[in-house]
């Protein structure tokens, strides 16, 4: 039986722009939430887990080769997440105003905050640190955190932020930071101070990098001979389908072994296969 999915009903909203950056301090738009499942990906794989997805990231990752077709009938490559990050998809998204309409939602889910065997919350995207900013996405997070659920934010840490409340720094960051294989260009994916910054300001934010046999493994070396915090560094092998995964699954596994990474799998995809709301 697969774990209940919460699809949000469309929501057509004025302030819906072209540019998904300009959301950022006005309105949160959700893609789905979802739950309960596991976290298939990182430190906190196997956790029991409940999801909130947003719309909107800063990047395209075109190399990263996903076949999809937009709602107009064109066929693009992305990420397999093309949903919430193509702005082609916004139509589909809830413009949420009053962060407790999340929660509201996950309480239909099941999620029970007061359970003593908490489940964790995951924030991911497309890009959610977009909304860094925004009132109502802290106050997200402080009705979380003050009531002890472990909160993951997985971003790709381009995003300037800034850590100016306590709460804010108990919060784990799964740095995905992309590579060249992305398709995208340095100045745009890569942001030192704020991987640094990140890292300064918490305890247990890792790296988690998507990788392939194309990868110039050199990138990864040079990335963090410029992070003077250690963190975990996880490698994924690259693939939104069991096949895709397993091709580069052995490649990856013998990098993370000669030079004493941590394997990150794809546990949700290994068990469900490249389904949604899982």
């Amino acid at each position: 039986m697969f774990p209940a999915v919460l699809v949000l009903t469309t929501h057509r909203s004025s302030l819906i722009t072209e540019n998904i950056t300009e959301l950022g301090v006005v309105m949160l738009p959700i893609v789905e939430i979802f739950g309960p499942t596991i976290q298939g990906e990182g430190r906190r794989v196997g956790h029991p887990s409940y999801f909130i997805r947003f719309g909107g990231c800063n990047l395209r990752c075109q190399g990263f080769g996903c076949e999809y077709r937009t709602p107009d009938g064109d066929v693009k490559h992305g990420c397999d997440t093309y949903y919430a990050v193509d702005p082609l998809f916004r139509k589909n998204w809830k413009i949420i105003t009053d962060y407790y309409e999340i929660i509201e939602e996950l309480h239909k889910l099941g999620f029970d905050e007061n359970k003593i065997d908490k489940p964790d919350i995951v924030i991911t995207g497309g890009e959610p640190t977009i909304y860094w900013k925004n009132e109502e996405f802290q106050k997200l997070l402080i009705y979380l955190i003050s009531r002890g659920i472990k909160v993951t934010i997985e971003t790709n840490a381009s995003i300037d932020i800034e850590f100016t409340k306590p709460y804010q720094k108990e919060i784990m960051f799964s740095m995905s930071v992309k590579l060249s294989n992305s398709g995208e260009p340095e100045y745009k994916r890569i942001n030192i101070n704020n991987i640094n910054n990140i890292l300064e300001n918490t305890n247990d934010s890792y790296f988690k990098f998507v990788v392939d046999k194309n990868t110039d493994f050199s990138e990864i070396e040079d990335l963090l001979k410029q992070v003077p915090y250690y963190a975990d560094v996880y490698l994924m092998p690259m693939g939104e389908t069991r096949e895709h995964i397993a091709e580069n699954a052995v490649y990856v596994a013998d990098l993370c072994i000669k030079h004493g990474f941590k394997y990150s799998p794809r546990l949700h995809i290994d068990i469900w296969g490249n389904k949604k709301g899982v």
